[in-house]
């Protein structure tokens, strides 16, 4: 096979595929601000990945890349198994090295169109002590309709960050969890939803911390929980779309 043969794509993407994902790329780019925006990132740390709607592809920013460096060409479309489409924009670049994280959730969780791993502060410290953000105000019912889960310890660079984020969040209401002695990474209905998730829970996780320097905080109890999360998942809003389990 020739160099020329090598740089080919697998599968020619159709034109109209293209396009979506240009979409994707710049939605994905763009998002990346909001982690510097929200000081939930530090130097070239944290990810945002989206799915290409209605195919096997996702969109992710490359490894070790400044964040004022980042563009929609420079993001890398990558299969649902986690590699890197031959020939595709960017694609001479690595890609983050949490691309197999990303793609085990896409791959096991269909209904998931983003992903978001950061290392906010907040968050962090209670991923390093390895326990649950406990329910205890309306914001954490609201948003994560019951605690934020800690899931295990994994190494990273293979899939098994991706296997504890799918294990912890299947059937929960969180789009949160707190891998341990790592940071959150946050799922949603696609790129936005999840980076929205990341804010939160950064937000949330220091309003608790602040708490606990006042005593132990009062949980909410499960009825109003439910009632709460409701609210805000179908009701509350411009267009509200429901949750996503």
């Amino acid at each position: 096979m020739t160099d020329v043969e090598e740089e080919q794509p697998i599968n020619p993407i159709p034109a109209d595929v293209g396009e979506i994902i240009d979409q994707v790329r710049v939605e994905v780019s763009r998002l990346h601000s909001e982690l510097v925006r929200y000081n939930l990132v530090v130097w070239t740390g944290g990810n945002v990945s989206g799915r290409v709607p209605g195919t096997d592809y996702f969109v992710i920013k490359p490894s070790g890349v400044l964040y004022d460096e980042l563009a929609p060409e420079n993001m890398i479309l990558c299969t649902l198994d986690g590699k890197v489409v031959p020939g595709s924009l960017g694609s001479e670049r690595s890609p983050s090295s949490d691309t197999a994280a990303h793609a085990y959730v896409y791959r096991h969780m269909p209904d998931i169109g983003g992903v978001v791993h950061t290392h906010s502060p907040y968050a962090v410290a209670w991923a390093a002590h390895g326990e649950a953000i406990p329910c205890v105000t309306t914001a954490i019912a609201d948003e994560f309709g019951g605690e934020i889960p800690v899931g295990p310890f994994a190494i990273i660079g293979d899939d098994s960050i991706g296997r504890g984020i799918v294990e912890t969040l299947r059937g929960h209401r969180s789009r949160a969890v707190l891998m341990k002695n790592h940071g959150p990474f946050t799922i949603g209905k696609d790129a936005r939803d999840a980076v929205k998730a990341a804010v939160m829970v950064e937000d949330v996780a220091r309003s608790v911390l602040f708490s606990r320097q006042l005593g132990n905080p009062h949980a909410i109890a499960p009825e109003a929980v439910d009632s709460l999360f409701n609210r805000y998942q179908n009701v509350y809003g411009q267009d509200p779309t429901g949750a996503l389990n």
